[in-house]
C-alpha cells in the first residue's frame, strides 16, 4: 500500500512542465528536424512522446496483478493507437515512449516492422537509450534511437531514389511532450 501511495504521489508531483525542462523548446525542433529528414529516407513513420507522469486512471491500477512496468507498457500501446502511428498506409510506424516519473522507455513498432524487426533489437536500442538517460543526456539518447529506428526502416522500407522525399508525411514530426 506504501509503495502504492509512493508512485502515485511521484506521478501526482510531475506534469507536463517537467517534460518541458527535460525537452527543452531548441531540443524540440532539433528532434523534430531529425524525424523529418528521417522519414524522408524511408516510408515509415516514427513519433516521439514524452510523458512526465501517468495518468492517475492507470495509477489506480497498480497492483500485484499491474506492475509499473506493465502499466507502462499499457500505456506506450494507448499512446501508440491515440496518436495515430498504427494507421500508417504500410503498418510500419515506430514510437518511442519516455516516461519520465519512472525513467521508462518503451518502443511500440507497427505490425509491418515486427515482421522484420524482433523484440531483442528494440530492447536492446532501450538499453543504449536509458544509458544516455541515466547521464541525464536526453538529446543524445532520443537521436540515437531515432538513428537506429531509421536505420532499421531505411533496411526494410526504403524509399527509392526518384520518389526521395515524395512520401507522405502522415504523422507530425514534432515529438509530443506532455
Amino acid at each position: 500500500m506504501l509503495n502504492k501511495l509512493t508512485t502515485m504521489l511521484k506521478h501526482l508531483w510531475l506534469d507536463a512542465s517537467d517534460a518541458r525542462r527535460a525537452i527543452p523548446a531548441d531540443m524540440l525542433k532539433r528532434l523534430a528536424q531529425r524525424v523529418a529528414a528521417s522519414e524522408r529516407r524511408h516510408s515509415g513513420e516514427i513519433r516521439i512522446c514524452v510523458e512526465a507522469s501517468l495518468p492517475m486512471s492507470y495509477l489506480w491500477r497498480l497492483d500485484t496483478q499491474n506492475s509499473i512496468a506493465a502499466l507502462t507498457r499499457q500505456r506506450a500501446v494507448t499512446m501508440f493507437g491515440k496518436l495515430r502511428v498504427w494507421d500508417t498506409e504500410h503498418n510500419n510506424g515506430v514510437l518511442i515512449y519516455v516516461l519520465l516519473a519512472e525513467h521508462a522507455i518503451e518502443i511500440v513498432a507497427d505490425r509491418g516492422v515486427a515482421r522484420h524487426v524482433g523484440p531483442d533489437q528494440w530492447q536492446a536500442m532501450v538499453g543504449r537509450m536509458a544509458s544516455a538517460f541515466r547521464e541525464q543526456r536526453y538529446e543524445d539518447g532520443l537521436t540515437q534511437a531515432l538513428e537506429e529506428s531509421s536505420a532499421l526502416l531505411m533496411e526494410h522500407f526504403a524509399v527509392d531514389a526518384e520518389s526521395m522525399g515524395a512520401d507522405a508525411n502522415e504523422l507530425p514530426d514534432t515529438p509530443l511532450l506532455q
